[in-house]
């Protein structure tokens, strides 16, 4: 009678205490540590290790949801023998993720298809792994989401809710230009994040372009002044990964065909 009393209350507390998935299992290893003659104290550690493993996948996987990656691309699949420009020791090191713990910012920088996006992606995944809070977005959607923002009065809790990210990832900086109200909405987001948290940028312009892309070299100097002081460059030389596929695929014609049909 007593053995079934604390029976029902080990299930009844961790019921209480959220441990599910320990209590869905505690009855197969009541039986296994009879068996095995575990010691209580093996059992507990087992059933302590079930629980926090479950709970740690699941807070990957709702971390990902949150992060809004467009795709799922993974650092392991990134073709370095192709992109040759790229370290791999350089890459080894992002992987540590200590750019995050030192609030760092990475900037990746290369023409279209290069494989920014991807890396950008993958590093996040990785973040996201280790225990980081990570959100993916392009500049543009986020300049519109700002200035929407700006219009409504709200600005001030978007900006925050940016800010509350330990890794933000900003892709596509250059592919449009930027008016004077969307170089100054970036500023505001820069030097709130800035020394606080990581931000990892993809553009296909070099430092000496950005002035075009934010229609003002002022501004455009302030930006790189925070964002390069403490920061990691990566510049991508190599080939487009899409062109590469397209050709493979025959889909590309070669330059003797296309300049023979001119």
């Amino acid at each position: 009678m007593a053995d079934n009393l604390v029976y029902e209350r080990v299930h009844g507390n961790m019921q209480i205490l959220g441990l599910n998935t320990a209590e869905s299992i505690l009855d197969n290893w009541i039986s296994t540590a009879a068996e095995k003659e575990m010691s209580m104290i093996e059992v507990l550690d087992h059933l302590l290790d079930q629980e926090v493993s479950i709970r740690r996948e699941s807070a990957i996987r709702t971390r990902i949801k949150v992060a809004g990656f467009p795709v799922k691309k993974y650092i392991k699949d990134f073709d370095l023998k192709f992109q040759k420009s790229i370290d791999k020791k350089v890459l080894d090191e992002l992987c540590t993720m200590r750019f995050v713990h030192n609030q760092e910012n990475l900037i990746m920088l290369g023409a279209p298809g290069v494989g920014k996006t991807h890396l950008a992606i993958g590093l996040g995944l990785l973040a996201i792994e280790a225990g980081f809070s990570v959100y993916f977005i392009n500049s543009a959607d986020m300049i519109a989401r700002m200035k929407m923002a700006a219009q409504r009065g709200n600005l001030g809790r978007k900006l925050k809710t940016l800010n509350k990210y330990k890794l933000l990832i900003i892709d596509e900086i250059g592919y449009l230009p930027f008016d004077s109200e969307a170089s100054n909405l970036f500023f505001r987001l820069i030097s709130k994040r800035y020394e606080h948290a990581s931000t990892i940028f993809t553009s296909n312009k070099s430092y000496s372009e950005w002035g075009e892309v934010f229609g003002d070299p002022v501004i455009a100097t302030a930006i790189l002044d925070r964002i390069l002081h403490h920061s990691i460059t990566l510049n991508i030389k190599g080939d487009s990964y899409r062109l590469k596929k397209r050709k493979k695929a025959g889909l590309f014609p070669k330059t003797k065909e296309v300049n023979s049909k001119l």
